[in-house]
């Protein structure tokens, strides 16, 4: 009877922080620190960035005891083990280095996308085909020696190539953004395309949840409409909201304006052009699609 209290108590708990976090809004600047609990996104412990992994765990597992004896007595005991390849970046990375690896890459016609900072399927596939033309092992990761080849290759980038004055260019569309009415959010490009029947009426940059309140990937659509909204639980203006998802919206942050991608939301989908926004929300109606991909 007890063990069945303790897991109904459990149950509950789960159940009140879940519900807890259904609404956003921009994170504050000593948000960088361990999250809260009630500004958790409700998917965040399903999320996967949010769970460990080893991939980048060199090896295997350790030898038995006999083996490595049996080693220890080899005349080639004594010889290095082959030196690991460092990577200097790879795919989840997230920096200036890669933002200015990025910008080379476009130099090289590798790339056709604004750089972002944010090593993704796009960067790893111009990486691999400048290592194939290259005499370089393919491994869409960036090394000492792939690095040197492409600093080699193309000239140091202008302010202007890092950071385009332009808004940034937007991903191909996702196949489910091919029909209807359509806010087609690219989370590899950090853009937002407002498409009607395939055709793209307006693009903007977006900005998303942290890896502990993550915005979530999926179809949905446009529940309800706010010009004027501040959040339930985080107390921050959302002006323009188009909610979505449970507490998450497309909305203007002026935090994002401020500090760019320095910054980040508690899962909603951030626009930094408020002019833009302005006009997107006087044409998207309740019942819009919304897809948020990779």
């Amino acid at each position: 009877m007890q063990r069945q209290r303790a897991i109904i108590r459990t149950l509950g708990v789960v159940t009140a922080v879940a519900l807890a976090a259904t609404a956003c809004g921009p994170q504050k600047s000593e948000s960088a620190g361990p999250a809260s609990p009630v500004s958790a996104s409700p998917t965040a412990g399903a999320s996967p960035e949010a769970s460990p992994t080893t991939d980048d765990k060199p090896g295997g597992p350790s030898p038995s005891p006999s083996a490595s004896a049996s080693a220890s007595a080899s005349p080639s005991a004594s010889a290095s083990p082959s030196p690991t390849v460092k990577q200097i970046m790879a795919n989840g990375d997230d920096s200036d280095q890669v933002r200015e690896l990025q910008a080379r890459l476009k130099q090289l016609k590798l790339m056709s996308v604004a750089p972002t900072g944010f090593y993704g399927s796009k960067t790893t596939a111009a990486v691999k085909s400048f290592q194939s033309k290259n005499g370089l092992p393919g491994t869409g990761s960036v090394d000492a020696a792939t690095w040197k080849k492409i600093q080699g290759a193309s000239k140091k980038p202008t302010a202007d190539e890092l950071r385009p004055p332009e808004v940034i260019e937007a991903d191909a569309p996702d196949p489910r953004c091919m029909q209807g009415r359509v806010m087609c959010i690219s989370k590899e490009s950090r853009t937002l395309a407002w498409m009607i029947d395939g055709k793209t009426v307006s693009t903007m940059d977006v900005r998303f949840g942290s890896e502990n309140t993550p915005t979530r990937e999926g179809v949905f659509n446009v529940g309800w409409k706010a010009k004027d909204w501040t959040s339930t639980i985080y107390h921050t203006p959302m002006p323009y909201a188009m909610f979505f998802s449970g507490g998450q919206a497309v909305h203007y942050s002026a935090d994002f304006a401020a500090r760019g991608y320095a910054g980040a939301s508690h899962g909603c989908v951030n626009v930094r052009d408020k002019g833009k926004l302005s006009a997107l929300f006087d044409q998207v109606q309740v019942g819009d699609k919304v897809v948020v991909y990779w």
